[in-house]
C-alpha cells in the first residue's frame, strides 16, 4: 500500500491536480469514475507498473523473511545400558542441573555382583599360585625319590652283572634283563617328575600371572559397567520433560528419559531462512532488524555474521532408490546467521521464538568511490533510501502483531 501511494504521488496525483485546478473540471461533473479511468488510464497503468517495480526493488535489495527463529540443541537423557530405574535425583518434570550432577540411577545389583565376582577371582588365582608352588616342591621330592630308585636299580644291576661275569651260573640271564628294564623304568620316572616340575614352574611364571592380570583387569571393566547404571549431566543446563519414575524400564535406543537443554542455548544467535533469489544479496556484515513473537513491540538490531553455503533441501542420502528432483516439493532457503548488534540484544527472547527479519543492503562503500557515474550513483542512493520503506513495513508488522494474534486471531 505504501508503495502504491508513493507511486501515485508521481503519476496519478499530478494529472488529477492539473485537470482539477488548471482545466477547471469538477468532481461529479466532468470528473467521474469513467472519465477518471479514460483520462488517467495511462497514469494508472504506469502507477501499477512502477509499484510492482518498486516492490521488486525493495524486497530484492532489502530482503525480508518470517522463517527466523533462535534454534537451540537438546541432549537426550539416556543411559548406556538397559535397566530398571532404581532412584531419581531430579524433582519434578524439570529442573536446573550442573555438569556431573546425578540425574537418575538404574538397578545395579547384577553389576555389583559382577564386581564382587571379579574380586573373588583374583583371590582364586592367588590361591592357585600358592598351590602351584606346592606342586613344584612336591615335584622336586618326586624327582629325588625317582633318582634314588634309579640309583638303587643301577647298583643292583651292576652287582648282578659283575657276579655273572665271574660266575655265569650263579645269576640267570633273566634276572639281569629284569633289572635292565627296571633301570629304564626308573629313568622314565625321573623324566616324568622333571616334566611335572617344569609344568608347575611354567604355571607360576607364565600362565597364572597372565590369569591374575586378566582377573585384575576384570574389576575395572566391572566398575565401568557399574558406572553405566548412573546417569549424570554432561553439561550445565536444564532438564525438561523428565517424566521418568522409579520402576520404569529405560532403553537407550527407544525410550529416552527426557531432554537436557544446555545453559545459554539459543540465546546468542538468530537463524533465518531467506529465499534462494536473495543468494547474491545476502552477505556477511549486512545490518538487519528483527522483532520476535516472545518480545513484542521491540525491534532488535542485528548483523549478518555468515551464510550457509548449501541449501538443505538439496541433500540426499544413499539408498536403494534413485532420487527424483520432483520429490523436492518445497524449495529450500538460504540459511543466514545473525547476531545482535549490541550486547544483550536478544535478552528476553525465548529460545525457539518465531521472528521476522529484515536485512538491508548498504552501498556506502560504492557511493564513496569516484569510479561510478551519476546515473548509477542516483540508483544506488535510491536503493539505500528504499530501506526506509522496508523498515516502516517491519515496524507496522511489529505494532500490529499482538493485535492480530490476540484480537483478530481469536486468542
Amino acid at each position: 500500500m505504501l508503495e502504491l501511494l508513493l507511486c501515485s504521488l508521481l503519476t496519478i496525483l499530478p494529472d488529477y491536480l492539473y485537470r482539477r485546478y488548471v482545466q477547471g473540471k469538477r468532481i461529479g461533473k466532468e470528473i467521474t469514475l469513467y472519465s477518471v479511468w479514460f483520462e488517467l488510464r495511462w497514469d494508472i497503468i504506469a502507477c501499477l507498473m512502477l509499484t510492482v517495480g518498486l516492490i521488486t526493488l525493495i524486497f530484492y535489495n532489502h530482503p525480508s523473511t518470517t522463517n527466523a527463529t533462535t534454534f537451540f540443541r537438546t541432549i537426550p537423557i539416556l543411559p548406556e545400558t538397559n535397566g530398571r530405574v532404581a532412584e531419581i535425583y531430579v524433582d519434578g518434570l524439570s529442573g536446573s542441573v550442573k555438569q556431573g550432577a546425578l540425574i537418575f540411577r538404574l538397578d545395579s545389583s547384577s553389576q555389583e555382583a559382577a564386581v564382587e565376582t571379579t574380586r573373588r577371582r583374583i583371590a582364586e588365582v592367588e590361591a592357585e599360585l600358592v598351590a602351584a608352588r606346592t606342586d613344584v616342591a612336591a615335584a622336586e621330592g618326586k624327582i629325588q625319590e625317582a633318582r634314588s630308585a634309579h640309583q638303587q636299580a643301577m647298583d643292583e644291576l651292576e652287582t648282578k652283572q659283575e657276579i655273572y661275569r665271574r660266575n655265569p651260573g650263579a645269576v640267570s640271564t633273566r634276572d639281569i634283563e629284569k633289572l635292565q628294564v627296571a633301570v629304564e623304568g626308573r629313568q622314565g620316572g625321573i623324566d616324568a617328575a622333571v616334566a611335572a616340575k617344569a609344568q608347575a614352574e611354567t604355571q607360576i611364571s607364565t600362565l597364572l600371572p597372565a590369569q591374575k592380570a586378566s582377573a585384575e583387569a576384570e574389576p575395572a571393566q566391572a566398575e565401568v559397567d557399574l558406572g553405566k547404571t548412573v546417569v549424570r549431566a554432561g553439561v550445565d543446563g536444564r532438564v525438561e520433560q523428565f517424566t521418568l519414575r522409579v520402576g520404569d524400564v529405560v532403553n537407550p535406543l527407544m525410550r529416552p528419559a527426557g531432554v537436557l537443554i544446555p545453559e545459554g542455548a539459543g540465546r546468542g544467535r538468530l537463524q533465518a531462512g531467506f529465499g534462494q533469489i536473495e543468494a547474491q544479496v545476502m552477505k556477511a556484515g549486512m545490518v538487519a532488524e528483527a522483532p520476535c513473537a516472545s518480545k513484542p513491540w521491540t525491534i532488535i538490531p542485528m548483523v549478518v555474521t555468515g551464510t550457509q553455503d548449501f541449501i538443505a533441501a538439496g541433500q540426499i542420502r544413499s539408498g536403494e532408490q534413485l532420487i527424483d528432483p520432483q520429490q523436492v516439493v518445497r524449495p529450500g532457503t538460504i540459511l543466514v546467521y545473525l547476531e545482535p548488534l549490541y550486547e544483550g540484544g536478544l535478552d528476553g527472547v525465548t529460545p525457539g521464538s518465531s521472528c521476522v527479519v529484515n536485512a538491508y543492503t548498504s552501498n556506502y562503500d560504492r557511493l564513496a568511490s569516484n569510479d561510478i557515474g551519476t546515473v548509477r550513483r542516483f540508483a544506488l542512493h535510491a536503493v539505500d533510501t528504499m530501506a526506509l520503506v522496508s523498515a516502516m513495513l517491519l515496524r507496522i508488522q511489529a505494532l500490529l502483531y499482538p493485535i492480530q494474534t490476540l484480537v483478530l486471531g481469536g486468542h
